[in-house]
């Protein structure tokens, strides 16, 4: 980063194109990564996510200022804690929108740590800890999805990433349904392009479970400078989830999403 101007510039571009967000950790483009901050390294996010259509069954976009720091101080375990301010700009004007604060952490090692040649990247983390819960009478953002991943970087390839979720059940109902929707796989595939340009990253990335938070993702992400980059992508809400009787997917229809990170 190296001037205030480019974090203006960044800033303007994000909130020109704002839409939705998951309350997350260090991340990829939905989904958590096997990443978490060093110590003392804070991050702060805008994110906005935006519907493609208009139509009320499409769901509402949503906003997301986020903030996620490195507390410990060692190089081969990372922890990271953060916090998010979640909302639709009342769209919703629900319980959601009422209680739009969310927490998470991560507990992380890197590639080849402790020096073990070869070990691959390991993270176990917590994220969308809301603050709300009273299902018998609207609902709950305590969705509380744990999580665990392995990641591995490969040469030409890029890094491979790959684990499962587990989050609260009657948070994560879809409609009446209660049963199978409040776990799943997650998985990812990210590169640096240098071939390009050492700024430009892409990324794709894949959560299951057919619910609110099920996506296939994809996009890519511009360095502005060491401190400031910008994030544009697509999120389409489970992408495999089968429909009947003209019900709505889960998630909601596709949407774009716009994130900017400011490093210190």
């Amino acid at each position: 980063m190296k001037s205030v101007r480019s974090m203006i510039l960044a800033a303007a571009l994000t909130l020109s194109v704002a839409s939705a967000a998951l309350a997350t950790p260090t991340g990829q483009i939905w989904i958590p990564s096997p990443d978490a901050k060093g110590f003392k390294e804070v991050t702060v996010n805008l994110t906005y996510n935006g519907r493609f259509s208009q139509k009320s069954e499409a769901g509402p976009s949503y906003f997301d200022a986020g903030v996620v720091a490195g507390v410990l101080p060692f190089e081969n375990l990372k922890l990271e804690i953060g916090a998010d301010y979640l909302t639709s700009n009342l769209q919703n004007d629900n319980y959601g929108d009422n209680h739009p604060f969310y927490f998470n952490a991560k507990l992380a090692t890197p590639e080849d740590a402790f020096g073990i040649k070869g070990m691959p990247a390991l993270a176990v983390g917590v994220y969308n800890l809301g603050t709300y819960d009273k299902p018998e009478v609207t609902g709950s953002t305590r969705q509380n999805i744990a999580y665990g991943l392995v990641g591995k970087t490969f040469p030409v390839i890029g890094r491979l990433s790959a684990g499962g979720y587990y989050g609260a059940q009657r948070a994560l109902a879809v409609g009446t349904n209660l049963k199978n929707n409040n776990s799943g796989v997650m998985a990812s595939w990210d590169r640096s392009m240098t071939e390009v340009s050492d700024k430009l990253w892409l990324a794709v990335d894949y959560m299951s479970g057919n619910n609110a938070n099920g996506a296939l993702s994809v996009g890519g992400s511009w360095a502005f400078t060491k401190n400031v980059s910008l994030l544009l992508g697509v999120i389409t809400y489970n992408p495999f989830y089968k429909t009947s009787q003209g019900e709505s997917i889960p998630g909601g229809k596709p949407a774009y999403t716009t994130q900017l990170f400011v490093n210190f």
